[in-house]
């Protein structure tokens, strides 16, 4: 019978999975859990050595390189080093001497008496003589990339779209920890009875500003909530206000043209009272199954899903169908690096080239679907110009007969009204301003 793997050699096999095939963290760490049966006691150390190993990974780095200057290594040695370095830096409930044990253990499983021995001294080392600082690095970019470990041209990218302010406020919030949100069914419970029932369970939350529906949690797992997941459902509170800027109203036809997981159309359908049709489309099957899935979780039946290109949605409907599109488009994903931090390692600028030819041919693609008298919602999780005003900007000059609903920034929730992102051509929500997800918005008429 295999032995039993500990804790950190489970964390050590899914860093190097993320690392060298690819796949969303998040997901990862779900599946590993069940997989190798983490104990329930273990699995708060778990997902904080993965997420945090991978959330400070180039700052890990730089702590190691006086330690291991240019010296070649096999990439899971790295990686170790890099989680027990993060665990002795930053949890503090971690005794050092456990740390190096396990490392220096584990590499005597993985390697040789060689490479652990280079393990135990490394480790030893940056016990006695402590990381380096920041102080050393003059370039105030490269600081910012190295502290909260960012890529140095994500960074300048961000720094030459938004200034050093905002930037380096963005990053410092990147790296912090994410709070969960959830969205109530209002056909099941009011909001505040969703409270009463939740503090009963002594779990604590507080109202969001950016949605009726809207429950951040303060204290307390919702996931163990009997309300959850058939009378509220979790969903980042910059992602409901897109729903709620959509407007949408009972008995209405309305189109959600990229719509997987499925937050966004199951939201709008709330909006309506489950009167109208929703047509919720994605490309690929997997992923219509979970809009299905949250539909029937939530018992809302007036969304019907369809695995389908929405750049070809005229093969499907008549030009002037729908009373309101969302497109919640596919994006680089960069405002949403606190739940998902590996999408900053494996980003380069030329995919959000491509990702805005995408987002530019389903715009085009979409817009003769709306009503004369309808309302267009663009959106992405991004916090890259070039993806969000900037598609703005060039529509609108392709189409003279559109223009930024002039309403749209009335309707806007109080906190915000004053944000640094908010333009002309909708509001650019950064991960800072409500510690959530980092969102553009915008809404488009016909004028």
């Amino acid at each position: 019978m295999a032995k039993q793997q500990t804790v950190r050699e489970v964390a050590l096999n899914l860093l190097q999975r993320v690392s060298q095939s690819g796949g969303f963290s998040h997901i990862l760490i779900n599946q590993a859990i069940s997989k190798h049966e983490v104990k329930q006691e273990d699995k708060g150390l778990f997902t904080e050595i993965v997420y945090g190993t991978l959330q400070r990974q180039l700052t890990l780095d730089f702590y190691l390189t006086p330690f291991v200057g240019k010296k070649k290594m096999d990439h899971w040695v790295r990686t170790l080093l890099r989680m027990s370095v993060y665990q002795m830096v930053y949890l503090e409930r971690v005794p050092d001497h456990a740390v190096i044990n396990e490392a220096v253990t584990i590499a005597k499983q993985k390697g040789h008496k060689g490479i652990s021995g280079f393990v135990n001294g490394v480790l030893r080392n940056v016990q006695r003589k402590g990381v380096p600082s920041f102080d050393t690095i003059e370039d105030k970019v490269e600081r910012v990339a190295i502290e909260t470990s960012h890529p140095y041209w994500l960074v300048s990218r961000w720094v030459d779209q938004y200034g050093f302010h905002v930037t380096k406020k963005m990053c410092e919030s990147n790296i912090e920890s994410k709070k969960v949100s959830v969205r109530i069914q209002p056909e099941k419970l009011s909001i505040d009875e969703a409270i009463e029932k939740l503090e009963a369970e002594d779990i604590k939350v507080e109202k969001s500003t950016l949605s009726q529906q809207g429950l951040n949690i303060v204290e307390g797992n919702i996931l163990k909530s009997e309300l959850f997941p058939h009378a509220l459902t979790i969903q980042d509170e910059t992602s409901m206000l897109v729903s709620e800027m959509i407007d949408a109203k009972p008995n209405m036809t309305v189109l959600d043209a990229c719509s997987a997981p499925g937050g966004k159309a199951t939201h709008i359908a709330e909006k309506m009272e489950s009167k109208g049709d929703i047509y919720a489309y994605d490309l690929h099957q997997s992923k219509v199954n979970l809009v299905k899935e949250k539909a029937h979780d939530l018992d809302l039946t007036n969304i019907e899903v369809k695995a389908y290109d929405s750049r070809r949605l005229s093969d499907l409907h008549e030009e002037g169908t729908f009373d309101r599109i969302l497109l919640d488009a596919p994006c680089s994903g960069l405002g949403v690096l606190r739940s998902k931090p590996d999408i900053k390692y494996s980003k380069q600028e030329d995919n959000i080239k491509q990702l805005a030819n995408i987002q530019h041919d389903l715009l085009r693609s979409v817009l003769p679907l709306l009503k004369e008298n309808g309302k267009l919602v663009y959106s992405t999780c991004t916090v890259d110009r070039h993806e969000n005003e900037e598609q703005i900007i060039q529509l609108l000059k392709d189409y003279s007969n559109l223009e930024v609903d002039p309403t749209f920034f009335d309707e806007l929730p109080e906190s915000c009204q004053h944000l640094e992102g908010k333009s002309e051509y909708g509001i650019q929500i950064f991960p800072h301003n409500f510690k959530a997800d980092g969102f553009f918005i915008t809404r488009l008429v016909i004028k």
